[in-house]
Order: C-alpha cells, then structure tokens, then sequence
C-alpha cells in the first residue's frame, strides 16, 4: 500500500502538473491512487500560484497584476491542458453534432469560436474575482487562488469515480475513468472541504462557512458539467477533465467573490 501510495503521488503529480515528476507505473490502480492525491498537486500548484501573486502585490504591482500572475501559474504549471481541455469541450458541446461527431471536432489540433468565447470569458472571471481578493489584502488573493486550484483537481477525483465512463478507449480519461470507489471519493471531498474551512478561519466564522461554500459550489458546478458532458459525449475524455477542472476553479473563485 505505501508504494502504491508513492505511485500515485507520482501519477498525480506527473499528469497534474509539469513539475519534475517522474511516473513510473500506469495502470488503473496507480491512476486510482493518483486522482485521490489530486487535492495534493492542487494544494501545491494553488500555493505557487498564491506565492507568486502575492509577492507581486507586496512589490507594489497592485492587485490587478497580482491577479494575473496567480491565474498564469495554474496555466503554466499544467502547460495549459486543463484550458485546452475547456475550449475543445466547448467545441464539442457547442456543435450540437452527435457524440462521435463531438468527439471528432475535440480531437482536432485547432480552436472553433465556443473554445475561444468560454477561455475568454473564463480567465477575464478569474483574473477579475483574484483582482477583488487581492484588492482587500494579499492574504484573501492567497487563500483564494489555493482554494480554487485544490477544488479544481478534487473535481477531477470525483469526476474519477466508479460509474462515470470513459467515452473512448483510449487516452488519460480512459486510463483514469470509473478507476476511484465512490466512497472513497466522497471522504476525499469531505476532508478537503473542511481543511477548505478551517484555512477560511483566518477571517473568523464567516470565512470559514464561505471558503467551505466555495468548494461546495465549485464541486456541484463541475458536476453539473460532468453530467451533460456524459450525457452528450457517453463518457468522459482528458479535455473533460480539463473543463471540469477550469469549471471548479473557477466557480470556487466566483462563489468567493459573492456575499458580504
């Protein structure tokens, strides 16, 4: 169990994420490892997003810049797959076609105009709720873009869990899908939605309920889009993950952006 542990740790990091991770075993065991690990590459890329968006606000950048600079890590840090994966989703959703159809149209090397509208309309939401974060103090950018980036891969662990199929045979969401027991899956979310609130008590009670209530609407948003995505496709692929992860993150941040 330990080293199928330190394997998944290394698939985690190694499909997550471009830091310097070798991955030595592919299989549907390591990958069930991997995906329940993924709040732990999360939790990292979140902090170098945050450390690089505060340093720069602590430079004297202002928050704008600040804001951008958290958003390009995620990006960087993923080679921009997860980004990708959100524009050939759209790509295939907004076709109207029949799945295989879809999935034909998201394989291809290039971008349609849904891909483009939803990437844009995407970053300018994460970069302008950072931007307000960041204005009220480094601190709530931080905690903010490491929110984000955590439920962004626990969505993908739920989006890996046993009954959601693979709409191809091959490629990373094949490797990965229907691979984690639902269980398992739920006491993943649990755990991270409360260190989620516990990291929101550095701004009292309320913040410990809204960052617990940013997860919890990140995670019923990527649901939402696994779902039609399922429905449409017939299963999930690698560019599902990557929208559903951009989905999460995303929702996380505008739900931290709502309320008092």
């Amino acid at each position: 169990m330990t080293s199928l542990n330190s394997h998944g740790l290394r698939f985690a990091f190694g499909t997550l994420t471009v830091l310097p991770v070798r991955v030595t075993r592919w299989d549907r065991a390591t990958a069930r490892s991997g995906m329940l690990c993924a709040p732990l590459a999360g939790l990292v890329v979140g902090l170098l997003a945050a450390a690089l968006g505060s340093l720069s606000l602590l430079a004297g950048s202002g928050p704008l810049l600040a804001a951008v600079a958290s958003v390009a890590v995620p990006a960087a840090l993923t080679r921009g797959l997860h980004l990708d994966g959100l524009a050939d989703t759209a790509d295939g959703l907004g076709s109207g076609k029949p799945a295989e159809d879809a999935l034909r149209i998201m394989k291809q090397s290039d971008i349609g105009p849904f891909g483009v509208i939803t990437l844009l309309l995407v970053l300018l939401a994460q970069v302008a709720v950072l931007f307000e974060l960041y204005g009220e103090g480094w601190a709530h950018g931080a905690l903010g873009a490491v929110v984000a980036a955590v439920a962004a891969r626990l969505a993908l662990t739920l989006a890996s869990r046993q009954g959601v199929p693979a709409a191809r045979p091959e490629g990373l969401g094949a490797v990965v899908a229907s691979t984690v027991p639902a269980g398992w899956a739920l006491l993943t979310a649990a755990v991270t939605v409360a260190l989620c609130a516990a990291a929101g008590t550095a701004f009292g009670p309320y913040g410990a309920l809204h960052h617990a209530l940013a997860v919890l609407g990140a995670l019923a948003a990527a649901e939402l889009l696994l779902s039609h995505c399922v429905r449409r496709f017939g299963g999930v692929t690698g560019d599902v993950f990557g929208a559903v992860a951009e989905t999460a993150a995303t929702a996380a941040l505008v739900a931290l952006a709502l309320g008092p």
